[in-house]
């Protein structure tokens, strides 16, 4: 009887907390124990703006698709000038989001190659950087997102504050634009 308690707790823990600490393999259902169950903020912002990056391809996908059923079902069904207006139209709308997508595919590859389990002592390209009051993460130009009650902006590397910041400390102070800024943090 308590070999069948036993592995009752056993099934219990396996369907309900084995989830909470170890990562599943879909393909198979096997279980990988994760090493390590607190990310670090570096690891998480990584983690933050490729998934954003990850869905606004996946929409843009979808809309390049959508215009592609559209055209075809207006090629059935229309004819004359009209007609091709609004497929040139539709063919132009396909090229921007084509470019759009470009864009953020090449915005993801700079985002993976930030290493995220990097501290340096000096500012750099991966870094997150608070500056006064704002919070940097100087890898690529993408919008804000908020990880654990820090708003953080997504900085590229080529914009003017990034260069200045390139290479500083940690309560390092300096002067961009005519403001005086102070490095109030950095990992």
């Amino acid at each position: 009887m308590r070999l069948k308690q036993f592995y009752s707790c056993v099934l219990i823990f396996f369907d309900t907390l084995l989830p909470y600490f170890c990562h599943t393999n879909n393909k198979n259902g096997s279980y990988k124990v994760l090493k390590n169950l607190k990310m670090t903020l570096k690891q998480e912002l990584k983690a933050t703006f490729l998934q954003r990056l990850d869905d606004k391809i996946d929409a843009l996908r979808g809309i390049v698709e959508d215009l592609a059923v559209d055209a075809q079902t207006d090629a059935k069904s229309s004819a004359g000038d009209k007609h091709e207006t609004a497929l040139s139209m539709m063919h132009l709308e396909q090229e921007n989001i084509a470019k759009k997508i470009k864009e953020s595919l090449e915005l993801r590859e700079v985002v993976k190659r930030i290493d995220e389990n990097k501290n340096s002592d000096t500012v750099e390209f991966g870094s997150i950087v608070k500056v006064n009051t704002v919070y940097l993460f100087l890898a690529a130009a993408l919008p804000k997102v908020t990880v654990d009650e820090m708003s953080v902006l997504g900085v590229s590397m080529e914009a003017p504050i990034a260069k200045a910041l390139l290479g500083r400390k940690l309560h390092d102070s300096f002067s961009f634009n005519n403001c005086d800024f102070t490095v109030n943090f950095l990992e």
